[in-house]
């Protein structure tokens, strides 16, 4: 008998833990782009444990993009709630910045170098084709640990599902 199939069995079956996993994640997903945006709202509505979804709608005004610093960013929650990166960042262990155009290098940029000083993990989802999907990649690549490019929003779903998200 394999160690598979003897794991199966009845007999070790009283070893099982049979308890539900408790999420060990507190994500951060950032919408960088008006396309993600709409993305990041749909992912957000469906069940999450701990992961906080949040859209960038740019640098405040007068903030340089080169010497931004994480709070002069306009960050939203879904619902439209005002929220400081620095306070978002406190709590998170990975940020996951989604782009569909190259329109929030500016924002990914001062997320990056935010979650590089708190040792935060970030990656990138890259939504989209052609051109348009080009430019994100190249915008987000520098600031992402991980790129994930993808042809839509259920891989974003999958891969926080599969994070316990």
């Amino acid at each position: 008998m394999s160690d598979s199939a003897r794991a199966a069995s009845a007999a070790e079956a009283r070893f099982r833990i049979d308890a539900q996993i408790a999420p060990a994640r507190a994500p951060r997903i950032i919408a960088l782009d008006a396309g993600a945006a709409g993305v990041v709202r749909r992912v957000a509505g469906h069940r999450w444990a701990n992961a906080r979804f949040v859209v960038c709608e740019g640098l405040a005004p007068g903030a340089n993009g080169g010497d931004a610093a994480p709070d002069s960013l306009l960050l939203r929650e879904i619902d439209g709630t005002p929220v400081l990166l620095s306070e978002e960042l406190t709590r998170a262990d990975a940020v996951f910045m989604v782009a569909t155009d190259d329109s929030g290098a500016a924002c990914a940029w001062a997320i990056g170098r935010a979650c590089a000083e708190r040792g935060v993990m970030t990656a990138g989802f890259v939504l989209g084709d052609g051109f348009e999907a080009d430019g994100a990649a190249a915008g987000l690549r520098p600031h992402a640990r991980v790129l994930l490019p993808t042809a839509g929003e259920s891989d974003v779903v999958d891969v926080l599902r599969a994070l316990r998200a």
